[in-house]
């Protein structure tokens, strides 16, 4: 792997390892605190710094080295999770994630970066003081008066500890020699034993000179306590993982170290050898014995090292059950493959270009009416379509990936606004395309920030209201339709259909006669630069927002439905796509030229009246209502002679419908999209283009757009019902 791969590997594992500190704070904060969860604290720090310190992000390893003491010392036991250390703490992940940035662009710490790591590290050492100190220097620290210089070597006859240790990569490059330890260890004792494992060790391409993956397992004869044994590795306990058995210990303990092993697809030997349990030459005078002895021939080595009286049995169980775990999880590994985002986004243009040249075989096989070239071709059809849905599920990946940055926006925002407020998320394996995964990040985010700031009250007024102080935001996702629908849903005060009626008016978006049920009411906040509140905080109420939202929801072929009930709370609900790749279309004609329509818009086709073929009005009764409708030759300026029947294709979006009349209905049909180029990208009415199967260029309507030029001439013509009534009159 180079080395800026491996940069890149590093970038998204912090990324990760930060979200889950993340979780695990504010899981604490909410009361849900256990061993296993500082244990993840704490791994997650150490291996964001170790990582780190491989490449050389000095400000990253200083400050990420206090915050991993503070975390260490609440593993330990010597400090609780309070409300103020998981808030400092949560200020520390959010630094880290900065370093982090700041790393990945290749930009060296600004002084407001540094700045900020020294106003934390100082918030820190309340928690940690030795430890800040040296974090501050940038150091490891240092033993002046160490007792260990004065305590000489240990009689032959003392008792033997066993030592496991496993230096961290990082060891060297922090200018420490993992020798200089087993050295210093002959101050205390003599060294009965020493097995160096190179159990990490990559192959050549992939050696890094100035990386360390050197593990030791020492048997120590000595008179010395565990704490001055400790002290040998006072300068590297944070790089390295220590294992300190003493004399006479109990199986237990070296069950322990066996189930702490890093976990490989090792033999039975090797783990024991790995744990401490057994060196490398009781190992291998066993195997002889296995391979040689009449009596061990045939016997298994667990039962041979048993009957030497090697091993204890308990152990021996232990390392069989790790062999297993690690075989398990070897097959689980194989079961699964790591494919960079390129190489599927390519998976899916050679699909779709399979599913055009499909399409090209259809029409020709049903021009040559041919019974089995039409039923080969159908199957060929078929098969397709079951290609293009597996491949397009390779890009799916599960919505809680957004949804889980919430928890923290939700608690940092009812924080600033003195609010109660708990956030329920559901349907967070909801699977959607990774492309829109991240286009719809900033849009819910505004969503939920708006439901906080203008939804849900302040506790005093959700208690005179006769509701719990704490108010509810729910987050939840789900297939419908062949698409997915997302709910941001709140239990606050509501919309107020009326205020906002009477700022549109003022706005001049309504006429003064102009009556709105309460879907069409709503949908007015969607508009530029409109809001109700009457005080801008710093989440919202400056009108910003609200239609960057419908753009960007309208961008991924989606739509937003408002509903609303004073006192009760709001729900926005996004309907959209599963991908934006491939859709079903519906092909109409109009002139010479196709056009697409994506198929589930499309609510019916009706033709259009003979005398309104040529009477030039553009709206028509469609069993008791006003259908405003679209003449696409008229929009389109085709010049050529219209056919005797045309036809009406009603189509529908956020609740609105409209007519889209053309001069033929050619069927559905698998549509490939095909950005515009730069030169054609803002044509009114088209939002893509595909390659038909006769090879011709068909272009794909934009539905919403078509819908808002009918409806809204329609609005200026018919804007009351009174006025619609008359018009239904008229067409009758």
């Amino acid at each position: 792997m180079s080395i800026e791969a491996a940069k890149a590997t590093f970038f998204e594992e912090s990324q990760d390892l930060l979200r889950q500190m993340e979780d695990l704070l504010l899981a604490f904060e909410a009361g849900t605190q256990d061993d296993e969860a500082v244990h993840g604290l704490f791994r997650a720090a150490h291996t964001i710094k170790g990582s780190a310190g491989l490449f050389g992000f000095d400000e990253l390893v200083r400050f990420t080295h206090g915050v991993e003491s503070v975390l260490d010392r609440l593993r330990a036991g010597d400090l609780s999770a309070g409300p103020d250390l998981v808030n400092l703490l949560l200020e520390c992940g959010d630094h880290i994630g900065t370093l982090v940035a700041t790393a990945a662009a290749d930009l060296p710490p600004d002084d407001a970066a540094r700045l900020r790591s020294t106003s934390l590290t100082a918030r820190l050492k309340p928690y940690a003081p030795g430890a800040m100190e040296s974090a501050c220097a940038g150091v490891l620290p240092v033993v002046a008066d160490s007792p260990l210089a004065a305590s000489g070597g240990g009689p032959l006859g003392a008792e033997t500890w066993h030592l496991s240790l496993r230096f961290g990569l990082e060891v060297l490059r922090l200018g420490l020699d993992p020798f200089a330890f087993v050295r210093y260890l002959t101050t205390l004792g003599d060294i009965a034993h020493l097995e160096t494992l190179l159990e990490g060790l990559p192959t050549l391409e992939e050696y890094d000179p100035e990386q360390c993956y050197l593990g030791f397992e020492i048997d120590l004869a000595s008179v010395a306590t565990r704490q001055e044994i400790e002290a040998v590795f006072e300068f590297v306990q944070d790089d390295a993982r220590i294992r300190i058995i003493a004399p006479h210990a109990r199986a237990e303990e070296y069950i322990k170290l066996i189930q702490e092993t890093p976990d490989c697809a090792a033999r039975l030997g090797e783990i024991l050898v790995a744990g401490g349990a057994l060196t490398q030459r009781e190992l291998d005078l066993a195997l002889k014995a296995q391979a040689e002895g009449s009596n061990s021939a045939g016997r298994k080595l667990g039962e041979i090292l048993t009957d030497y009286g090697v091993v204890q049995p308990p152990v021996i169980q232990a390392a069989l059950e790790k062999q297993k775990r690690c075989e398990d999880k070897r097959v689980a590994e194989a079961r699964s493959v790591k494919v960079p985002a390129e190489k599927l986004d390519r998976l899916i243009d050679l699909v779709g270009e399979l599913v055009i040249a499909g399409a090209g075989t259809q029409l020709l096989a049903s021009r040559s009416r041919q019974g089995e070239l039409l039923e080969s071709a159908a199957q060929m059809t078929r098969l397709v379509e079951e290609v293009r849905d597996a491949a397009l599920r390779l890009r799916m990946v599960q919505i809680g990936e957004i949804f889980g940055r919430f928890p923290r926006v939700v608690r940092d925002a009812s924080r600033e606004l003195a609010k109660e407020i708990d956030l329920g998320i559901s349907g967070a394996e909801t699977e959607i395309d990774k492309s829109m995964v991240e286009r719809l990040g900033d849009p819910l985010l505004h969503l939920v920030r708006n439901a906080i700031d203008h939804g849900i009250e302040t506790p005093a007024e959700r208690l005179a209201a006769g509701k719990p102080a704490r108010g509810v935001v729910s987050l939840s996702a789900c297939h419908e339709s062949g698409g997915i629908v997302i709910e941001v849903k709140d239990d606050g005060r509501g919309l107020d259909r009326e205020r906002i009626l009477k700022k549109a008016l003022e706005r001049g978006l309504i006429g003064a006669d102009e009556q709105l049920d309460e879907a069409a009411a709503y949908q007015l906040i969607l508009q530029p630069g409109f809001s109700t509140a009457e005080t801008v905080t710093k989440l919202s109420g400056r009108g910003v927002g609200m239609d960057v939202v419908k753009s960007s929801v309208e961008a991924l072929r989606g739509n937003i439905d408002i509903s609303s009930a004073p006192g009760q709370g709001t729900t926005m609900r996004l309907a959209l796509p599963l991908t934006l790749a491939i859709i079903d279309g519906f092909l109409v004609g109009v002139g010479g030229s196709c056009f697409v329509l994506p198929l589930d818009m499309v609510v019916e086709c009706i033709e259009l009246p003979a005398e309104q073929a040529v009477d030039g009005r553009d709206y028509l009764n469609l069993r008791g209502r006003v259908l405003p409708f679209l003449r696409l030759r008229q929009l389109f300026e085709v010049g050529t002679q219209p056919p005797r029947r045309q036809n009406v294709v009603v189509v529908q979006y956020a609740g609105r419908a409209a007519g889209l009349a053309v001069d033929c209905l050619m069927g559905e049909c698998q549509t490939v999209i095909k950005p515009l180029g730069v030169l054609f990208e803002k044509l009114r009415g088209i939002s893509g283009s595909t390659i038909l199967g006769s090879g011709e260029v068909g272009l794909i309507l934009d539905v919403p757009q078509l819908i808002h030029l009918a409806t809204s001439r329609d609005g200026r013509r018919f804007g009351g019902p009174a006025r619609q009534r008359a018009a239904v009159a008229q067409l009758s």
